[in-house]
């Protein structure tokens, strides 16, 4: 009897298997910054933000602007934005593109524009950022849409 209960409590190790569950994801860190900034001639339209700490070389950045406020909830545009023509009152266009690159250590949000001195300035000044860093894994292995920041903070379960 003791060698049967030995060989079920053997042959229950050889066909016992850990399972990794990635669709909890319970390991996935992520972080938010946020920060409003003017984009003006004296910062050559670049708002450069440092991260308190380096982040991992295969961690991807997102970044989203506050584009309105539709009542009461935030309206989040994703980086690039498209972009945005204005008519010149001349027959031609004014065009205006968000977009950044980042490093280990900082992101860097940059406007540009084929006529920097005609941009409103409801498109230079108090612009709001949000700053997502997700592992690359979560980025790459993830049916979240990550133009969307609600999603991807609701699947990071972060709060901002």
């Amino acid at each position: 009897m003791k060698k049967i209960f030995t060989l079920l409590f053997l042959s229950s190790l050889l066909f016992t298997s850990c399972v990794n569950d990635d669709d909890a994801d319970f390991d996935t860190i992520g972080t938010t910054f946020e920060f409003t900034t003017d984009f003006n001639q004296s910062n050559d339209f670049l708002h450069r933000f440092f991260f308190n700490e380096n982040i991992f070389d295969s961690d991807v950045v997102l970044v989203y602007r506050l584009e309105s406020v539709n009542n009461g909830l935030d309206v989040w545009e994703p980086l690039p934005t498209a972009t945005i023509f204005i008519d010149d009152g001349n027959g031609g266009d004014i065009t205006v593109l968000y977009r950044f690159n980042f490093t280990s250590g900082d992101v860097d949000v940059l406007l540009e524009s084929n006529a920097f001195d005609l941009v409103p300035t409801s498109l230079t000044n108090n612009q709001t950022f949000r700053v997502v860093v997700v592992p690359a894994s979560f980025a790459e292995n993830t049916d979240i849409d990550l133009s969307d920041l609600n999603e991807v903070q609701s699947a990071l379960n972060l709060e901002f």
